[in-house]
């Protein structure tokens, strides 16, 4: 079982269809409903996984996704700003607010390797 859920705040000075293109892009087959938070939820991780790999930052990315794992989930918050244009950047409340990605997996380390997966020897 593998789902994963986004939503992002759209505060009043943004545009709902950019705050809709930035999830989009890291989650095209996203199924978004609109409102002061645009939300949804998608099955697929292999855009964010090809972005973390063209981008080089998957030894950061693992670092970041194994301290955001509770439980049977991960928990990630990606700006906004750079989701608009086809980057990852992770974040911490940034004043726009971030997209929250909620990855629920009956095998967290395995959507752990999918993502970000162990180099040899490290």
């Amino acid at each position: 079982m593998l789902r994963v859920l986004v939503k992002a705040p759209c505060q009043p000075t943004e545009s709902v269809s950019k705050v809709k293109r930035a999830i989009l892009n890291l989650f095209p087959d996203a199924r978004l409903t609109e409102g002061e938070v645009i939300s949804g939820e998608a099955e697929d991780l292999e855009r964010l996984a090809e972005l973390l790999r063209t981008q080089r930052i998957r030894d950061s990315a693992r670092e970041v996704i194994r301290g955001s794992i509770r439980d049977d989930r991960i928990v990630l918050h990606l700006n906004k700003q750079a989701a608009l244009v086809g980057k990852v950047s992770f974040s911490t409340l940034s004043p726009l607010g971030d997209i929250v990605v909620t990855i629920e997996a009956d095998d967290i380390a395995a959507v752990m390797e999918q993502l970000t997966p162990a180099r040899p020897g490290a």
